[in-house]
C-alpha cells in the first residue's frame, strides 16, 4: 500500500501506529508549520494526541469521507498529505490538504503526493473534483497545484482561521474526469 516518491521517501496510508512518529514530526517542525496552520493545543504535538486523531482519520477513511496519508523517510514522518469532505452524488468532490518538511523542502515531495492523490481520486474513488486552498502568499503550495493541473477560480476572503486569524486563500479546482 506504499509508494515510492522519491529517493527512500515513500507515501502510505495513516495508521494508529504512526502516532510517535507524527507527533515528532509535528513538534519538530512546530514552528516551521504555525504560519500555515491553525493554532493547536499542545496535546496535539503528544502521541497521545495523535493517536486519538490518527483513530478518527482511519475511522474517516473506512466511512468514506477521507482518505489520510503519510510521507515517511523510513520511520521518520516528514509530512503528510490528506483527501478530507469527500462529497459524492452529484457533486463526488474532495479537498486536498498536505505539508511537507521544512528540510525535504524542493524535492518536487509535494508534488509527487499531490499527483498521486490526484490519481487515487480519478482512479479508486471515482471522483470528478478536488479542490484546494493556499493562502495568499503560500507561493510554494501555489506553484505545487499548478504543477498537479490545479487552476485558480478565486479568493475567498477570511476563509480559514490560520495562525490565530482568520485569513484570505487562494482557491484552486481541477477537474478529474470531464
Amino acid at each position: 500500500m506504499s509508494e515510492l516518491l522519491d529517493q527512500g521517501i515513500t507515501i502510505r496510508p495513516v495508521a494508529v501506529d504512526d502516532a510517535e512518529a507524527l507527533a515528532a514530526a509535528y513538534a519538530r517542525h512546530r514552528a516551521y508549520l504555525q504560519p500555515w496552520e491553525p493554532i493547536r493545543p499542545d496535546g496535539f504535538y503528544t502521541a497521545d494526541g495523535q493517536r486519538s486523531l490518527l483513530a478518527h482519520a482511519v475511522a474517516e477513511r473506512a466511512a468514506g469521507r477521507s482518505h489520510y496519508w503519510v510521507l515517511a523517510d523510513g520511520p521518520r514522518v516528514v509530512g503528510r498529505i490528506a483527501l478530507t469532505d469527500m462529497v459524492h452524488g452529484a457533486f463526488e468532490n474532495g479537498n486536498l490538504g498536505y505539508w511537507v518538511a521544512e528540510d525535504c523542502q524542493g524535492r518536487g515531495l509535494a508534488t509527487a503526493a499531490a499527483r498521486h492523490v490526484c490519481a487515487f481520486a480519478a482512479g479508486e474513488l471515482g471522483l470528478h473534483r478536488l479542490q484546494a486552498g493556499t493562502l495568499v502568499h503560500n507561493a510554494g503550495s501555489r506553484t505545487v497545484l499548478a504543477r498537479c493541473g490545479f487552476t485558480e477560480i478565486g479568493t475567498a476572503e477570511k476563509y480559514l482561521r490560520i495562525n490565530g486569524r482568520w485569513q484570505d486563500h487562494v482557491l484552486f479546482q481541477r477537474i478529474l474526469h470531464d
